[in-house]
């Protein structure tokens, strides 16, 4: 005759073993799909054509000028880190691709309702992309930045020089900077949805509105210039001190990435897929 076992109420139930954090599977299934299409592999061919080429360019304007009779024009001995930061001001527009393609496209195509039903968590699904983004353009930043210094050091020759030090922060910087512009690419393609649009919207807050702000020359308009996401960041990566110290350009640019993703989780709560 078989016995079947008693129950010990003293001894703890066992636990089923906890399953992963939503988010990280949410995080997962947005990496795979970054990487499953090819626009992301030519963005980032792109980015790097654009940032050699911009880095070799500067580098050679730089040289010209103190070669040339004007003494006026002479920058004198520049820091790589100089020609680096200079080379996004173009570069930046096609990393900022990979943060709005990252949910633009999906609306292009409807296949966000698939992902809002496999995440039914809306905020999740943009805190997911928001990671990836902001880790893929950190990464991208560091080796655009390397790119650009390696190509612009021979070009400059003895009108350039490259410290380690410097140099490095100088590409971490850069990483920086492109990494919460990534992150507001995206906060501000989930609340507009369109590339298009949201491309011009980032084109006029970056630079367009900034130099008409900045062209009359009148110090409360130049002040509320300095406030914006693109001068916030070039004052950031340019080590300024004034109008502000470098790092409240950094949170400047992070405080308009974030107020994007706030905006971005709004009009995602609100609206239809």
């Amino acid at each position: 005759m078989t016995t079947l076992p008693t129950l010990d109420p003293t001894r703890p139930a066992s636990r089923p073993a906890p399953a992963g954090h939503p988010l990280a599977g949410a995080v997962a299934a947005e990496w795979t799909k970054l990487w499953s299409v090819r626009s992301t592999w030519w963005t980032l061919l792109a980015a790097a054509l654009t940032m050699a080429a911009t880095s070799a360019q500067l580098a050679i304007y730089a040289v010209n000028a103190n070669t040339d009779d004007d003494p006026t024009v002479n920058p004198g001995v520049l820091d790589v880190g100089e020609v680096v930061a200079g080379s996004l001001e173009l570069t930046q527009y096609v990393v900022l691709a990979l943060g709005l393609f990252t949910i633009t496209s999906e609306f292009a195509t409807g296949t966000i309702r698939t992902t809002l039903r496999c995440t039914p968590s809306r905020g999740r699904v943009l805190a997911a992309k928001a990671l990836v983004v902001g880790a893929v353009t950190f990464g991208v930043g560091l080796l655009l930045g390397a790119l650009g210094a390696v190509v612009a050091r021979p070009v400059l020759g003895g009108w350039g020089r490259a410290p380690l030090g410097g140099t490095v922060a100088d590409v971490f910087a850069c990483a920086a900077y492109l990494a919460l512009l990534g992150v507001l690419a995206l906060g501000l393609a989930a609340a507009l949805r369109g590339a298009v649009l949201t491309l011009t919207v980032l084109f006029a807050a970056l630079m367009i509105v900034p130099l008409s702000l900045q062209e009359p020359d009148l110090t409360v308009l130049t002040r509320i210039a300095d406030a914006f996401p693109g001068v916030a960041g070039n004052h950031f990566l340019a080590g300024d001190t004034e109008p502000y110290p470098a790092a409240v350009g950094l949170l400047l640019l992070a405080g308009w990435a974030a107020a994007a993703l706030a905006l971005g989780r709004w009009a995602l709560a609100r609206r239809d897929a």
